[in-house]
């Protein structure tokens, strides 16, 4: 599976340049965003817009990943996800679980907030056990 790779600052993106991410492509895609969880930075956008079409197996592994990355208090956001994909999700009631923005501007506004979010509980840890 092809994916473009932009690094910024605060999270890197992943840009999938297959029209179609079908279930055996999930595994890969899988690996290739947690891989991520082991650098610095590791909040992870993954626009989707050159995708156009999704198996339901590949839906959940995504969903999947979202999980994984917050367990591991790093921000997953997904962006520019196309109607057939958005009809997907849907169907497999995971819509409600997944970080999804209009835009990868937005996506980088989320993860700046989680960010933030993260640190203050982080603090607030400290200042409790003191």
């Amino acid at each position: 599976m092809q994916v473009k790779i932009d690094t910024k600052e605060k999270f890197t993106v992943l840009l999938p340049q297959e029209p179609h991410i079908y279930d055996n492509m999930a595994a890969e895609l899988a690996a290739t965003c947690t891989k991520y969880l082991r650098n610095e930075v590791k909040n992870v956008v993954l626009n989707l817009q050159a995708v156009t079409a999704i198996d339901e197996g590949a839906a959940q592994s995504i969903a999947q990943l979202q999980h994984d990355f917050y367990e591991q208090h790093a921000s997953f956001v997904i962006c520019e996800l196309k109607p057939a994909l958005e009809e997907i999700f849907e169907k497999l009631e995971l819509m409600e679980y997944l970080n999804i923005t209009p835009s990868e501007s937005e996506a980088w506004d989320i993860v700046q907030m989680e960010e933030i979010e993260r640190e203050l509980l982080d603090d607030e840890d400290i200042a409790f056990q003191a």
